[in-house]
């Protein structure tokens, strides 16, 4: 499945780099067209936690109210997702889409000649087999990038076959080799350029999110100390809840960023350039949908 998807983004990303005979500037234009596209998917996700949030505060009232009638408190809850024209599963769909868009894309940048170029995999392991037998590295995840950095030796060994042309994809970018991998080019100091960028833009997404979490928090905690359940025994739960969020957002902002310090490291400059931007355009897209969102309750109100 991943294959398909990657094969079917490999004609888009072919495409823009025939226009700007640039893997870096093709693969920024392809983020910012895949970001256009699920942009309404993006919308509707986002109104969706917003009506989630809503909803959540409508079930605490009934799980109060049914507590010691579990029967009862399944019903009313499945009634009020029909009353709100939601599902339990709304979130499922737009997950396991950015799933299968993360991973199909993953592939592409990993095996942009299979993809983008659309070269056979016989063509593929022949030229491979002629860098390993001449004692050259070839890497056993990354193949395609290394036969991309060796296309001028494979050119002068290879001078009638058309084909090995297709191994000529303009990687440098703004004086970085995209083809290059961090952890196999430790001392050169501009492969941490893109990974570095890349780790400041997970801890600013990740503290974006963190935030808006928080200040649903606080609306949630005001509502309890303001006294509108007026119950000490919800009062208590809430505050519960807010620990283990609190609790689960620390972590996050931990985990999170060191998770990207690893992949970042071991990845191409191309794959982590394709995450940097879609941290940046993920950013940029959170401030603005806010704003609307915001803009559109006060309408509302």
């Amino acid at each position: 499945m991943f294959e398909f998807f990657a094969n079917f983004f490999g004609y888009l990303l072919s495409f823009l780099y025939n226009i700007v005979n640039n893997y870096g500037i093709a693969i920024i234009l392809f983020t910012i067209t895949i970001k256009l596209l699920l942009l309404p998917l993006s919308i509707k996700q986002q109104k969706t936690m917003k009506k989630s949030a809503q909803m959540q505060e409508k079930m605490k009232v009934l799980q109060f109210k049914y507590k010691n009638d579990p029967e009862k408190m399944n019903q009313e809850i499945m009634n009020l997702y029909k009353t709100e024209k939601m599902s339990p599963f709304s979130g499922c769909l737009t997950a396991i889409i950015q799933m299968l868009l993360l991973l199909s894309i993953f592939y592409l940048v990993r095996s942009p000649i299979t993809y983008m170029e659309k070269l056979s995999s016989e063509d593929i392991h022949k030229y491979v087999n002629q860098l390993q037998e001449e004692g050259r590295e070839v890497s056993k995840v990354y193949p395609e990038i290394d036969l991309i950095r060796e296309y001028q030796w494979l050119k002068e060994r290879n001078p009638e076959d058309a084909m090995v042309d297709k191994l000529n994809i303009q990687m440098s970018f703004f004086g970085l080799d995209l083809s290059k991998i961090p952890q196999q080019n430790m001392a050169d100091y501009t492969v941490y350029i893109i990974p570095i960028l890349y780790i400041l833009s997970s801890f600013i997404s990740i503290r974006m999110t963190t935030t808006m979490q928080q200040n649903q928090i606080s609306k949630k905690k005001e509502t309890v100390i303001d006294g509108e359940t007026g119950k000490e025994l919800e009062s208590k739960q809430e505050e519960n809840e807010v620990d283990a969020v609190m609790q689960t957002n620390k972590m996050m902002s931990w985990m999170m960023p060191i998770m990207s310090i690893s992949i970042a490291f071991v990845a191409p400059l191309g794959l982590a350039l394709y995450w940097l931007m879609s941290n940046i355009l993920m950013i940029l897209e959170r401030i603005i949908l806010n704003r609307v969102i915001k803009e559109d309750d006060e309408e509302e109100q």
